[in-house]
């Protein structure tokens, strides 16, 4: 996490990440729409998972509800902070 949160300094995230995690490095630099034009087009659960995160920070809590289903996660209820941490905890947990 320390790695990943320092690499926010960089101008663009590392080429090796996963979609997914490309996302969230993307919406932490405040580019929402670069966020969810990586993962709109993906078809796993990792990004449904940050596509509905995306969505909870657009507002869209309808769409958002929908791409929580497609990844099976339960509809987040923390902060944006603490959901944005917890996936990527989770996402550089299970990295190939």
């Amino acid at each position: 996490m320390a790695d990943f949160r320092a690499s926010l300094a960089e101008a663009a995230p590392d080429r090796t990440l996963s979609p997914p995690l490309a996302a969230l490095w993307w919406a932490a630099k405040g580019d929402w729409a670069q966020a969810h034009r990586i993962v709109q087009d993906e078809d796993d659960a990792s990004s449904a998972w940050v596509h509905a995160y995306l969505h909870r920070v657009e507002g869209d809590l309808g769409n958002a509800g929908y791409w929580y289903r497609r990844a099976g996660q339960p509809v987040a209820s923390d902060t944006l902070e603490a959901e944005w941490e917890r996936i990527v905890a989770a996402l550089l947990t299970h990295r190939p």
